[in-house]
């Protein structure tokens, strides 16, 4: 009898990362920012899971939050997997913390990534015993990539939330989810908003639903509530509160609709 997939997700900074373990071994879903290397050993250590057990890490974007300790994960031995459509971005984040100073930061070894074509991403997951398939999703960033799972898992990375669908309609996150959805997955893993299970929650919302959302932020914002609590507080997207933010501190005397109407959803 074939093993069940199993996700384990890791919360050891402000992304969220998942180690979905196969029949045959283990992928890593996203890593952290330069500096979280201690805390992601720590989280594997709660798990018992040692970091020479993973076998790859995948990275969904190569932004910093998500890219940050790949290369020294990969250290401890675990492969990093690059697909075709993702080759241009891997160090799209290099330049970043070399601003920031980051002495933490470790650029990845091209010598040692392991590159496959998206269209043989099934039969590369298959030598771990995970039945799925890796697919370009671009429209948080043109090289953005989700991991689905034939057993109903879909891990999108930073892909906008579907809660948020009724704000990119006729955009190319539309287009990603319209695709993504066509398979009916059963659980939606984010980068950074709270897990969905499709069964028994409604995937978006109504715009009359958006407007209490904004306004709630809106009212953590007045109180100096960060934006790191304001995201467990509320499960929106990272990017959707810090857009609202942005809107709400530059823009005197504006209304709830009035973000909306201003938040730049093109070309997100």
């Amino acid at each position: 009898m074939k093993k069940e997939i199993a996700v384990h997700e890791l919360r050891y900074s402000n992304t969220n990362t998942y180690l979905i373990e196969g029949s045959r071994g283990m992928i890593l879903f996203d890593t952290g920012w330069a500096g979280t290397f201690r805390a992601f050993c720590s989280a594997m250590g709660k798990m018992d899971i040692p970091v020479q057990k993973i076998d790859f890490i995948l990275i969904s974007h190569f932004h910093p939050d998500h890219m940050g300790i790949a290369q020294e994960i990969a250290d401890k031995g675990p492969e990093i997997v690059v697909m075709d459509v993702q080759k241009d971005y891997v160090h799209a984040a290099d330049s970043v913390f070399a601003k920031e100073n980051n002495d933490a930061f470790i650029s990845i070894d091209d010598d040692k990534v392991r590159y496959v074509r998206i269209e043989d991403s099934r039969e590369f997951l298959g030598t771990i015993g995970i039945d799925g398939e890796i697919i370009s999703t671009p429209g948080h960033s043109d090289d953005s990539i989700s991991m689905w799972l034939d057993s109903g898992e879909l891990f999108v990375g930073d892909l906008n939330p579907l809660y948020e669908l009724e704000l990119h309609k006729g955009t190319q996150i539309e287009k990603s989810w319209n695709r993504l959805l066509e398979l009916k997955p059963r659980i939606v893993y984010y980068g950074h908003a709270k897990n969905v299970d499709l069964n028994s929650e409604v995937p978006s919302i109504k715009v009359t639903d958006l407007h209490k959302l904004v306004a709630r932020i809106m009212k953590y914002i007045d109180k100096g509530v960060s934006l790191d609590r304001i995201q467990r507080k509320t499960g929106a997207d990272e990017t959707f509160i810090e857009d609202v933010t942005r809107m709400y501190l530059t823009h005197s005397n504006i209304d709830v609709q009035g973000i909306l109407d201003r938040i730049e959803i093109k070309g997100r």
